[in-house]
């Protein structure tokens, strides 16, 4: 039987959620599976990958193949450098202790590259946030001006508007006055004009 160390999918539409499993090459994509060595979700922001390590090494050692993004998963993790100092130990090209303090610098320095990328990550989120709050800021100003500006106009329009009310009797009452002496006179023309034929 052929075992292969692959992604079975989980998760909803847009948002997968995967199982690192090792399962019988023959086998569905998410049929049945032998064992169940970790999961990876992409969705974060860096990956997050749960894995058995030791499960991983056991299963690559009986000859399991992984796929390929199987491969650069349990690479990331470091299961393929835990099985190639393996190799080395049984070779006995190297001992036990230096096998481990290996790999232990190697998780150590990775650790400290997810580490950086993560406040590298959240560094420019903060950076885009106050980014943005400034702009808004500037934005509130700017509408505050406008607002106090439109204010003022207001202000000396209903200035206007009551010195031109206030002003407006007496020009209607003038008017009204022209309008009636106006009619008077010709009234008076018209009479006289009537007398003289």
């Amino acid at each position: 039987m052929s075992v292969k160390i692959r992604l079975q999918r989980h998760g909803k539409k847009g948002k997968p959620f995967y199982w690192i499993v090792a399962a019988d090459a023959r086998s569905k994509r998410d049929g049945k599976l032998l064992e169940k060595l970790g999961t990876y979700n992409p969705n974060t922001n860096p990956a997050t990958i749960n894995l058995d390590i030791d499960g991983a090494v056991k299963w690559l050692q009986n000859g399991a193949q992984p796929t390929d993004t199987a491969r650069a998963i349990l690479s990331y993790k470091g299961v393929m450098l835990k099985r190639h100092l393996a190799g080395g130990v049984k070779k006995g090209a190297l001992t036990e202790e230096q096998a481990a303090a290996k790999f232990n610098a190697w998780v150590e320095e990775k650790e400290a590259k997810i580490a950086a990328k993560a406040e590298g990550l959240s560094k420019a989120k903060a950076d885009a946030k106050a980014k943005a709050l400034e702009v808004e800021k500037e934005v509130n100003a700017k509408r505050k001006a406008t607002a106090v500006e439109v204010e003022t106009t207001t202000e000396s329009t209903k200035a206007v508007a009551e010195e031109v009310v206030e002003e407006a009797p007496q020009t209607i009452d003038e008017a009204f006055e022209e309008a009636k002496s106006e009619n008077k006179k010709e009234v008076t023309d018209t009479e006289s004009s009537n007398e003289e034929e």
